[in-house]
């Protein structure tokens, strides 16, 4: 077997091999049952003690007496289950098995691809039925801050959708966003029930994301929480790095006050090291530390002049100054360097705040801008210019005030030993940009500053704190990490995420249990009965577009651009879900038909992901026999036959791809598969079936009337 294959799929393959051969009927009898316990792990329906009976199950091999055998046989099954019991359990937890062996329990590659895990599938089914407030609570078990994420997250859920394949990704970020703010607005957006206080503190240092994020799964298991924040409002970077036309602070400001209302205390305006230290912190009896501080300190831009003029700014000051109020205009021409979310923010918020004219000065091409191309795409409908293959050499000035911006255009050459074009100057091409300020956004880096007490953890070369990933434990007993700190800068997401696993890591410590091995797969809460539809309907359905606030107002206004989908909009789109956490897209439905039955009624191009062909579940209908060859051979159960209603219906996901009327036999009222399959069968067999013309029988009427036609037909014997 290849080690590369899951161990839950490994042990059910060498224990179904295994029992043919076993000749002492203990030994058979034992790995029989240890073979049904492991399939049930492998479909999902195992429960916790699953494990302890495998365990008890694998000592009757070594009973006194046991054959050679059973010995063998039970010494490499209690060598799988003790070297990856961690798979086991994940199987159990989870419901998702990560290499796609145990094939119920393929996990959907949206939530695969969600740095938090979020149970993607699931919310979307209960969006699609408009129950908005039970698709926050699915996302709050792994993110608490779905409105935040629903209006700023990067998306790589989208990324990884399937749908994409067909036509476009589902807007999974927007309608995320929708469920929020109804649950919010309907007042059924609630913190789960906590558990009682267990006598135990932590300290959280950054009250960003991933600080939030731990402070409240800590929160929700008993724990007693104190947030040291430097800056006098919540959120970190999400407040003071993004600006408000993306990103409301009357959101922030709501999803921060749920985590308080778990008791979460926030300290405001302290900074650790300084107005509170590691020290006072331990004799207060906190048991353990979670560093989450972000990446706030941006890298110098290293040209000459740019530490002689005080228009000259870095990206992450010029957006925190703003944020606590600062709105006076950088300059009337800036120029902002950098290619990055940031850069786009620095730029699209000096438009806001008065500037004339704007230009971002970025050293690559346009499709190698790390910026979201939707980003991009509203700085340009806002005026904002771009100068691409531009280095800056020299920031110009006199009398103390910047003039312009001296750059050299650029050509992308390959650089040996690496795969992405490098941007390289092109002599004699200098020219200047006019400006009157300068905004550097070429990136940030972790702000050390108070850390020294953790005097255990160690740093990376990129000067981030070294963590295990799957505990994101530091070096330092007690003391965890993650966000920024630990990435350097990322997405909300990401640090979501790490705040999440550290919080769990943290329990695991205090509580003297051993860390994981490997990160937590995520978890598949539920399976929702799919959305019935007709294949027209899903095909025709469009990814809605985003109602956007007036330029006018945009340039002059940090109102929010985008104004969010109208409900029939929400809905519609939560329909466009191909349900990837039931069909794994394994093409056995498209390969028996057409290869099998010769058919070829299932049009599924998505299903080949290395040459993906046209899909259309509108053409089964016309060559589909409804014979059901597809549905025997769906393990998952993606693909249906389902008789109800006198009707016939051939369904993927919940999706009609063939809808007939049921036949009944005219003579006893058996029901009968139809005439397309009576015809198909007829065609194959040739002389051994025939089919009686004009009437619906079954083939035991059938039978009956041809004997019976026979004795009538037959000739008298000659006398």
């Amino acid at each position: 077997m290849a080690q590369k294959t899951c161990p839950v799929r490994r042990t059910i393959i060498y224990l179904s091999r295994q029992i043919g051969s076993l000749t002492d009927p203990k030994g058979r009898r034992i790995s029989e049952q240890i073979l049904l316990l492991t399939e049930e792990i492998a479909e999902g329906a195992a429960g916790k003690d699953h494990l302890l009976a495998i365990d008890s199950l694998i000592q009757e091999y070594f009973y006194t007496k046991s054959s050679v055998q059973n010995l063998e046989t039970g010494k490499i099954i209690k060598g799988l289950i003790a070297q990856h019991r961690e798979v086991f359990q994940s199987h159990i937890e989870s419901r998702n098995c990560p290499s796609h062996d145990c094939g119920k329990l393929a996990p959907s590659p949206c939530q695969m691809a969600c740095p938090a895990g979020i149970d993607i599938p699931t919310y979307l089914s209960l969006i699609a039925e408009g129950k908005d407030a039970q698709a926050i609570a699915v996302i709050r078990r792994d993110n608490p801050l779905p409105w935040v994420c629903g209006l700023i997250c990067t998306r790589p859920c989208e990324m990884m959708c399937v749908r994409s394949r067909i036509d476009t990704p589902v807007s999974i970020k927007f309608l995320k966003a929708f469920a929020a703010e109804r649950a919010m607005s309907d007042r059924e957006y609630k913190n789960p029930e906590k558990k009682e206080y267990n006598g135990k503190s932590v300290c959280v240092i950054g009250a960003g994301p991933g600080g939030l994020s731990a402070s409240y799964y800590l929160a929700l298991m008993g724990y007693k929480v104190r947030i040291i924040e430097a800056l006098p409002i919540p959120g970190g970077m999400l407040m003071v790095g993004i600006p408000r036309y993306r990103l409301p602070r009357e959101v922030i400001d709501r999803e921060v006050a749920m985590i308080e209302d778990l008791g979460v205390q926030i300290s405001y305006n302290t900074r650790f090291g300084e107005d509170v230290t590691f020290e006072e912190l331990k004799d207060q009896g906190t048991d353990a530390f979670f560093i989450a501080v972000g990446a706030h300190k941006s890298w110098n831009l290293d040209v000459k002049g740019e530490k002689e003029f005080s228009q000259m700014l870095d990206a992450v000051t010029f957006l925190k100054d703003v944020a606590l109020g600062d709105h006076h205009a950088p300059g009337k021409h800036v120029a902002v360097i950098g290619g990055g979310n940031v850069a786009i923010d620095a730029a699209r918020t000096s438009l806001r705040l008065g500037a004339e004219k704007v230009t971002i000065a970025y050293r690559r091409s346009r499709n190698q801008m790390p910026a979201d191309i939707e980003e991009v795409e509203q700085a340009q409908e806002e005026g904002i210019e771009f100068s691409f293959l531009t280095i800056p050499k020299k920031i110009q000035g006199k009398n103390n005030i910047i003039t312009g911006l001296d750059c050299i255009k650029a050509e992308l050459i390959k650089k040996q030993g690496s795969g992405r074009l490098a941007p390289s100057p092109i002599a004699g091409q200098n020219f200047i940009i006019k400006a009157d300020a300068v905004i550097c956004a070429i990136g940030q880096y972790v702000d050390d500053d108070g850390l020294q007490a953790f005097d255990r953890i160690k740093w990376t070369k990129r000067g981030t704190i070294e963590v295990n990933h799957a505990s994101m434990e530091t070096a330092m007993p007690g003391v965890f990490a993650a966000g920024d700190a630990v990435s350097g800068p990322a997405t909300v997401i990401e640090a979501i995420g790490g705040g999440k696993r550290a919080a769990e890591a943290i329990d695991r410590y205090i509580n003297h249990l051993p860390q994981p091995r490997m990160p937590k797969i995520p978890v598949r809460y539920n399976i929702e009965t799919p959305i019935e539809m007709s294949a027209g309907r899903k095909m025709t359905l469009e990814y809605p577009k985003m109602p956007m606030l007036n330029i006018d107002r945009r340039r002059t206004t940090f109102q929010q651009v985008e104004l969010g989908y109208d409900e029939a909009s929400v809905r519609k789109e939560a329909y466009r879900c191909l349900r990837c956490d039931i069909c794994r897209r394994c093409g056995k439905c498209v390969e028996v038909c057409k290869d099998k039955m010769g058919i070829d009624a299932l049009k599924f191009g998505y299903m080949d992901f290395d040459n993906p062909t046209k899909t259309d579940f509108r053409a089964t209908q016309k060559n589909c026999i409804t014979c059901g060859a597809c549905a025997a051979n769906c393990e998952n159960k993606a693909i249906v036959i389902e008789e109800k209603n006198g009707k016939r219906k051939l369904k993927l996901c919940g999706t009609i791809l063939n809808s007939q009327d049921i036949q009944y036999c005219e003579e006893c009222n058996a029901v009968l598969p139809s005439t397309q399959y009576m015809q198909f069968i007829s065609q194959k067999t040739g002389r051994l079936t025939k089919v009686t013309p004009k009437r619906l029988l079954c083939n035991t009427c059938q039978r009956k009337l041809s004997a019976k036609t026979n004795v009538e037909t037959r000739p008298a014997r000659p006398g």
